[in-house]
């Protein structure tokens, strides 16, 4: 692929990783709670793998050829996302809150994993923001292998992202109680909006 494509890929994914959202809401609850950002980041990255998985096998176009299963598939994301954003709205993360830091350590792949797998930012970035760097003419390397290569390039801009913002919950936030509670209650409200934004505007289109 060409090198000025792939960093404009860059700059535009870097941006979109970089705006909070549920996965941001997670890795700092998971940081202000004392547990391993780490694996939670982690099962993250396995979500958007999934995505780079079914992209990379052609379902993303077919997905996105298809009205009534982009409908189905952004509400339920965007269900999700206001199941998620209403917990932390009710539940904001505080320095030392989790009662049983161990008795969830194995959960925090998986809900990770389902965190970004269901996120209807991670599923847009696939059908619409993607497929505008692949190249259809002029390159040998066919187009399942570049969809591969932009996913995997995702996959590590939300790696270095996350890691670093559950480096900075650590130590910015967790003497601070009062400000841990700000930044996770506006991340829920932040989700409320967005869920709630995708979920109206998808059924606008039925």
């Amino acid at each position: 692929m060409d090198s000025g494509l792939l960093f404009s890929f860059l700059a535009v994914d870097l941006l979109l990783v970089c705006v909070p959202g549920a996965d941001w809401a997670y890795v700092i609850a998971t940081a202000l709670r004392g547990r391993s950002v780490p694996r939670a980041v982690a099962g993250l990255v396995s979500g958007y793998a999934l995505h780079t998985a079914l992209a990379t096998a052609g379902l993303a176009v077919l997905v996105a050829g298809s009205p009534r299963l982009l409908t189905a598939l952004t509400a339920v994301g965007a269900g999700y996302l206001l199941w998620l954003g209403w917990g932390v709205l009710r539940r904001p993360a505080v320095p030392g809150a989790d009662d049983t830091p161990t008795a969830g350590e194995g959960r925090l792949f998986l809900r990770g994993a389902t965190i970004s797998g269901l996120n209807p930012k991670g599923l847009l970035l696939y059908l619409s923001v993607l497929p505008q760097f692949l190249t259809l003419k002029g390159t040998h390397l066919p187009i399942s292998a570049q969809t591969a290569t932009l996913g995997l390039l995702h996959m590590a801009c939300c790696a270095a992202v996350y890691l670093s913002v559950g480096a900075l919950a650590r130590v910015l936030l967790a003497a601070r109680p009062a400000a841990a509670r700000a930044v996770t209650r506006t991340s829920g409200a932040a989700m409320l909006g967005i869920g709630a934004f995708l979920l109206l505007e998808r059924l606008a289109t039925l």
